[in-house]
């Protein structure tokens, strides 16, 4: 049934509250607190330390979107609740935090000195930008790797499954955090060597593996490994055209003819109904000044920095991998 116009306006006016307490239920470890069997909100409130009364309240909006499921007065998990579960392989509880600190939140309150200046709002919220701030708040970056790595397990299979990485020597991981995504690569491919690069003070923390090389340094200005192919992962959308092409042109000083350069990547649909790479193209406007991409956008990027397109590789999963191949 289709919705009547003041309705729209209203639930899209509101948005931000059912995110809010999703956020909240996050902080508060309530799905850890629910085990298989359901709970009062009463018992839930006990075990996170709330009042019973308003953690209903939350429940019950979330249950609406079948985050928990409401029944009997009482609560029970939902394959999305479960993701909110720190034990989860594919947990997302922490994805759903850093969402909600409060630099996230204060962004979207200048969202319209963004639109109006082309600008970054998370530039005017954090001084030096949220790289440079990573830097130097030790418990913010905990956070933003734990829940990078925690929205990445559920692409890492999909991926796998989708590119045959065999033919390649090495693997480079360009601003790969902590290497879940190449462990896993070289895991599946014994044949295969990787080099994680990335920030110092970021591949320190990365865990060893058989046939992976830890490699500090800034993707915009220090010597990129030369390897078979080069695998950004959720790297490119940070950033606008201008730093892009500086990070492609990096990479393209390194890589020899044939290299291929494989980007993993939410593309823009060309349809106009709803999409989560629409919402996700906001985010990165807000608060880092980068953008999502369509096929065409991303064929632009590469023609001006010695790649060439060869294909756009479906995961089954809203992420695809761009593959491109150095002239």
């Amino acid at each position: 049934m289709q919705t009547d116009p003041v309705t729209t306006i209203m639930q899209i006016t509101n948005a931000h509250v059912a995110a809010r307490c999703l956020q909240t239920i996050a902080n508060l470890g309530v799905a850890d607190a629910l085990g298989e069997a359901p709970k009062s909100a009463q018992a839930l409130a006990e075990a996170a330390g709330v009042d019973a009364d308003a953690l209903n309240r939350v429940l019950r909006l979330l249950s609406s979107f079948g985050i928990f499921a409401q029944s009997d007065g009482k609560y029970a998990h939902t394959d999305s609740s479960r993701l909110l579960r720190s034990d989860h392989p594919h947990t997302m509880r922490s994805f759903s935090r850093m969402i909600g600190l409060d630099f996230n939140w204060y962004s979207y309150g200048e969202l319209q000195y963004a639109i109006t200046t082309g600008e970054p709002a998370g530039e005017k919220i954090i001084p030096g930008g949220f790289w440079k701030h990573l830097e130097t708040d030790s418990e913010t970056a905990r956070l933003f790797n734990e829940a990078m790595e925690g929205k990445s397990q559920s692409q890492i299979g999909p991926v796998l499954n989708a590119c045959d990485f065999s033919p390649y020597r090495t693997i480079a991981d360009i601003g790969g955090g902590k290497g879940h995504l190449l462990r896993a690569i070289l895991a599946a491919h014994p044949g295969c060597e990787g080099v994680l690069f990335d920030r110092p003070h970021v591949v320190a923390e990365a865990p060893a593996a058989p046939r992976l090389r830890l490699q500090g340094g800034d993707f915009f200005k220090d010597r990129i490994p030369e390897a078979g192919a080069y695998i950004l992962a959720d790297i490119i959308h940070d950033w606008n055209d201008s730093d892009s092409l500086a990070i492609l042109e990096n990479i393209a000083r390194s890589a020899q003819p044939g290299a291929r350069i494989l980007l993993v990547e939410t593309l823009l649909p060309d349809d106009p109904g709803p999409h989560w790479a629409k919402v996700l193209d906001i985010h990165m406007m807000a608060f880092l000044g980068g953008r999502q991409r369509d096929r065409a956008e991303f064929e632009a990027l590469f023609n001006k920095t010695g790649f060439t397109l060869d294909r756009v590789i479906e995961t089954g999963v809203p992420v695809s991998v761009v593959e491109g191949v150095r002239r």
